[in-house]
């Protein structure tokens, strides 16, 4: 017998079977992508450093005044979330 060329037999299954055992939420957060940006910053003026020998945060905000020092630490700080995150995300994969 023919199939009619209609019929599309168990896509939905075939889909659900290919995802199961993964999270399919989304999991970023706004913490998640603050603490993105902040390491982008971080390595950034990283590179300035390395490449010219430039920080850019000491040059905008002066060096090792306060508001540069709380940028470092929000740099640093970003980058443990982002060992955590990882982790996390690494643990919804098996």
């Amino acid at each position: 017998m023919d199939t009619p060329h209609t019929e599309r037999r168990h896509v939905p299954d075939r889909r659900a079977a290919a995802t199961r055992g993964v999270q399919t939420t989304a999991w970023t957060s706004t913490l998640d992508w603050v603490a993105m940006a902040l390491m982008i910053i971080g390595g950034l003026n990283w590179g300035l450093v390395g490449l010219f020998d430039f920080d850019l945060v000491a040059f905008l905000f002066g060096d090792q005044s306060l508001v540069s020092r709380v940028i470092y630490m929000a740099v640093g700080l970003a980058s443990v979330y982002s060992l955590y995150l990882g982790s996390k995300m690494a643990g919804t994969q098996a």
